[in-house]
């Protein structure tokens, strides 16, 4: 671990931790649905700048996501184990230093939504109140990681519109697979803080469903099971794609019968979430095969 000296001497290092790209599983898994999206609606086959354009994008938008959660939440995230050593909670770095990255990353995200159609731009310009005001909902909204969810799906939005130039009926398929899919990974997060977060005052799904948490997470993985297979039919997507779908599917069944043991190991939570990425990429190989391949 850094101590406080190098953090100083080397502070690039704690702009990372802010940025939490030192733990790339959070980053990654906002860029699948962005990439299910850029791939399905091109069938397969989108131009590798757009591409390049989506995943830096992605990354942009993340960093601002996670620096602005964390401005909102610099005097919860002390009271946190998982979050009190985040720089901003921890005050390794400003709030000056904060708001400044934050303008930086949207600015970044901004200069490559000029590349992108006008629909896709004015999509990237609604989502910026869902990103910035997403980490006071848990103070006021019950469900705060439905809202979460919501920004995830305008990145489906966002890319299906960049490549296509309008949207579609498939389209809103892969959204409410994605927001389901966002709820069922999040709230399996939230399950290891809820009892900080119970004792804090603050909402979250965990604390929400409570005991049924587990049965909550199970329904929505149903639903991202059957509206990807909704997708996958409607789009005639090949074998190689339903490969990837019941790997899937067994996935987040054994995910749900992990979550059933009340004695869950806390570090289970976060080894849940990150399997979560292998899945998205393993969906997205197999969307890709079953467009291209006709086997």
């Amino acid at each position: 671990m850094l101590t406080q000296d190098t953090q100083q001497t080397f502070p690039g290092a704690t702009i990372i931790r802010l940025l939490r790209w030192d733990k790339p599983a959070g980053r990654l898994i906002l860029m699948i649905p962005a990439l299910w999206a850029v791939f399905l609606a091109a069938r397969g086959t989108p131009p590798a700048p757009l591409v390049g354009v989506i995943v830096l994008g992605s990354l942009a938008t993340s960093a601002a996501g996670c620096v602005v959660n964390d401005l909102w939440d610099r005097d919860i995230d002390p009271q946190v184990e998982r979050t009190k050593e985040r720089p901003l909670a921890s005050r390794a770095l400003s709030i000056r230093t904060g708001i400044a990255i934050v303008i930086i990353a949207l600015c970044c995200a901004g200069v490559l939504a000029l590349y992108l159609n006008p629909l896709s731009f004015w999509l990237c310009v609604a989502a910026i109140p869902v990103i910035i005001f997403y980490p006071t909902a848990k103070r006021v909204f019950p469900i705060p990681q439905l809202v979460l969810s919501i920004a995830w799906g305008f990145a489906v939005l966002i890319s299906w519109s960049a490549a296509l130039g309008s949207l579609e009926f498939d389209t809103w398929l892969l959204w409410g697979a994605t927001v389901f899919w966002t709820l069922g990974f999040d709230t399996v997060y939230a399950m290891s803080d809820k009892e900080d977060d119970r004792r804090i005052g603050i909402n979250s799904s965990a604390l929400f469903f409570g005991q049924f948490a587990p049965e909550a997470v199970g329904i929505f993985f149903f639903g991202t099971a059957f509206l990807l297979a909704w997708l996958g039919i409607d789009m005639q997507l090949h074998f190689s794609f339903w490969l990837a779908f019941v790997a899937a599917v067994v996935g987040w069944i054994w995910h749900y019968s992990q979550l059933r043991n009340a004695d869950l190991p806390k570090p289970v939570y976060g080894q849940i979430f990150r399997q979560n990425v292998w899945i998205g990429f393993g969906l997205l190989a197999g969307m890709i095969g079953g467009l291209i391949f006709n086997i």
